[in-house]
């Protein structure tokens, strides 16, 4: 598959980058086996074993990779890309999103502060950018090397051994013949072909689906790995776990187990839904993010071809003390140079020449579609009729044309910034043009990619599992709004939309200690005192804090369209939330036993998951994850047996929840108790 003039390249910058992580040096981790492929599947060009297979290295997947690294686990860890750190690094999105008390109290996963403190020792300060959204903002590319030394000493400390594959997807699955567990993946790793550009050049759309086809490309190279479990004298259920840690879900919707995408129906757990039937073609807007530089005098700025098709979305933002330049250029500054300026805008320095901006803007480079036209992330319908789960027809399940649309979007919205005079939310004669600026692009911009946008859109909403049948959830376990919201469930809108028993049932799952005389008197919903807290998991496993953040999808196709507007309701759910746990349950799919989910694809309502989606949360599921499979293998024990006599008490979740803790990783918030009802501290920012 690969021509032999590149392989011994490919082989090179593969063993570089796996010998970081290993303890012995120059060890190479590809056996030289060729195994018997599936019927339609070319032959391996190597097999690599593994004890955990984690794909994606998104946040949540280098946290997973991080622990088990930790606990002296043989890792593997594939990327779509060449960075580790997902939202952080390839996704551009370096501006840490975090709840006001628990930044005060420092309450996260030991790596995330771990990742925090590096950040602060690198440029002697936790925000070199100095904006004003975040206590840090910061270069991307930065956070990617950080991560990666994270990793190195963690399986130095640990004794593990880290197999680092990026520029890789999952093609295929090989299951058990009882399909209960995977027991190989398919993978394809691809490098730029003899003779082209580098990796980077392109954006994603270009090249996206070439890299899930097995075949050489005029411009792409692929290698064929065939990913098993490392063989161990160790006799247990199951032989490996694989890890789903994509941006996407892109396991779950390939390994066809149940899951949603988009709005979930109106219900007593969800009832500030925006759909009484389910929608899964509106989900949350996607963002290519780019970086830009203020300079000292006005650049030449180049109108893009396309501009005019997507010049009606673009504005500044309804609230009209965002209408200004510098206010949107510090909402995501990245880097202020010293000395800064002693003037002030929202309580962050006014910028000056030399300044880099991220930019990430609702009414800017957030692309919404919202219909069965423009959707980004197929529905399983939608797969189906693509022959996308048929047998090798695996093409990453996204729609090249809405991604290309995001890409042009983003870089038309550069082009507004500095020389549009339009403005889609406060009318014309508000937006000057600012010629003071440069898009940042090429490999050794802070973004890596020559076209200067992120290397992979930054997602907020996934496709999302829904867990096993258990006691109280007899669809399947899911956390839902009601389980966070601190809502005012009692106005008009909720009386009006919901049906009476479906407005009475809201009231009985908010009725806390309550609940139970509540149904036995019959006692009205307005006679309901609620609960002041979130629901608390006997299984969980990790925290989560965030308001319940909206970036909604537009109401018509295509999203940029002239008066478009978005989906009315689906802010509805927007506010905030009590502080989170992430319960084991939310993370282990049904029908397969070694398969663990983690990061924004774990069973959540679409509206859930709009508080569990931040930096933090990915982290605090990814150590979950990462250890989760780590004791499932020293215990012989699967993930579901722990939590499957739940209400009653399990002895091997307790050993589970005890480890997490010892090893720096919160399972709950401080004083967390169902008679505990003084929240009000924690506050959404």
């Amino acid at each position: 598959m690969i021509p032999k003039s590149i392989r011994p390249a490919m082989a090179a910058a593969l063993t570089a980058v796996i010998t970081i992580a290993t303890t012995a040096p120059g060890a190479s981790v590809l056996a030289q086996t060729r195994p018997v492929p599936p019927p339609g599947v070319p032959a391996a060009d190597t097999t690599v074993e593994c004890e955990l297979l984690i794909v994606g290295a998104g946040l949540a997947g280098t946290a997973a990779a991080y622990e088990a690294l930790l606990a002296g686990r043989t890792v593997c860890l594939t990327e779509l890309t060449d960075w580790v750190g997902g939202q952080l690094t390839s996704q551009g999105t370096s501006a840490l999103d975090e709840a006001k008390r628990q930044r005060q109290l420092r309450y996260f996963s030991k790596g995330y502060l771990e990742l925090r403190d590096r950040i602060q020792q690198k440029y002697r300060r936790l925000s070199p950018g100095d904006c004003w959204v975040s206590e840090s903002c910061f270069l991307p590319k930065d956070a990617e090397e950080i991560l990666v030394d994270e990793l190195r000493d963690a399986a130095r400390k640990g004794k593990g051994k880290l197999k680092w594959f990026p520029s890789t997807v999952i093609k295929q699955l090989d299951y058990s013949a009882d399909g209960k567990m995977i027991m190989g993946a398919i993978a394809i790793q691809h490098a730029a072909a003899p003779g082209t550009p580098p990796l980077n050049t392109e954006p994603l759309s270009q090249v996206v689906e070439d890299i899930y086809r097995y075949e050489d490309s005029d411009r792409l190279s692929k290698n064929i790995i065939h990913f098993v479990p490392k063989p161990t004298k160790q006799v247990g259920p199951a032989p490996w776990y694989v890890i789903e840690a994509t941006e996407t879900g892109e396991l779950i919707a390939l390994a066809d187990v149940p899951y949603r995408v988009g709005l979930d129906p109106r219900s007593a757990l969800n009832p500030s839904s925006a759909s009484a039937t389910g929608d899964p073609y509106c989900t949350q807007g996607f963002t290519y993010t780019f970086a830009m530089e203020r300079t000292a005098d006005p650049q030449p700025q180049v109108k893009p071809a396309f501009y005019d098709r997507y010049a009606p979305y673009y504005g500044y933002d309804p609230n009209p003390r965002l209408a200004d330049i510098d206010v949107v250029f510090t909402y995501r500054r990245i880097w202020s140079p010293t000395p800064r300026s002693t003037e002030t805008v929202f309580g962050a320095s006014k910028p000056k020449p030399g300044d880099i901006s991220m930019q990430n803007w609702v009414w800017g480079n957030d692309y919404r579609p919202g219909t069965a036209r423009d959707n980004l992330i197929y529905s399983r319908d939608q797969l189906q009729s693509a022959g996308q789960l048929s047998p090798g027809g695996w093409l990453g399940g996204l729609r090249t044309d809405t991604l290309r649309a995001g890409e042009e979007l983003a870089l038309g919205y550069y082009y507004w910034f500095a020389s549009g005079i339009t403005d889609s939310q406060l009318g014309e004669g508000v937006k000057k043009p600012a010629p003071n600026h440069r898009l940042l692009a090429g490999l050794d911009s802070p973004m890596g990619t020559v076209h200067g946008l992120s290397k992979y859109p930054y997602i907020r909403e996934s496709r999302r599992i829904v867990g096993r049948p258990t006691y109280g959830y007899r669809n399947g376990f899911s956390v839902n709004e009601l389980d966070i919201s601190k809502a005012d469930f009692r106005s008009d809108y909720y009386r009006q939309n919901l049906s009476p028993e479906m407005y009475r049932n809201l009231w009985l799952s908010l009725a806390g200690l309550e609940t139970t005389s509540a149904v036995a008197n019959n006692t009205p919903p307005d006679d309901i005192v609620r609960r002041t807290r979130s629901t608390i998991y006997p299984d969980a496993v990790g925290i989560a804090q965030y308001a319940i953040d909206f970036h909604p999808c537009m109401k018509n196709s295509p999203p940029e369209a002239p008066g478009n507007i978005e989906r009315p309701g689906v802010r509805q759910g927007h506010g905030a939330a009590y502080p989170g746990q992430i319960p084991l349950q939310a993370m282990i799919p049904q029908n397969i036993d070694n398969l663990l989910v983690t990061g924004k694809s774990i069973a959540t309502s679409t509206i859930a998951a709009a508080a569990y989606r931040v930096h933090s949360f990915e982290w605090s599921s990814g150590a979950a994850a990462g250890t989760t499979a780590s004791f499932a293998l020293a215990a012989g024990v699967l993930p579901y047996q722990l939590v499957d006599d739940l209400p009653r008490p399990e002895p091997q979740l307790a050993k589970l929840q005890q480890l997490l803790v010892k090893n720096g990783n919160p399972i709950d918030f401080p004083n967390t108790s169902i008679f505990n009802l003084d929240w009000a501290d924690w506050a959404p920012w």
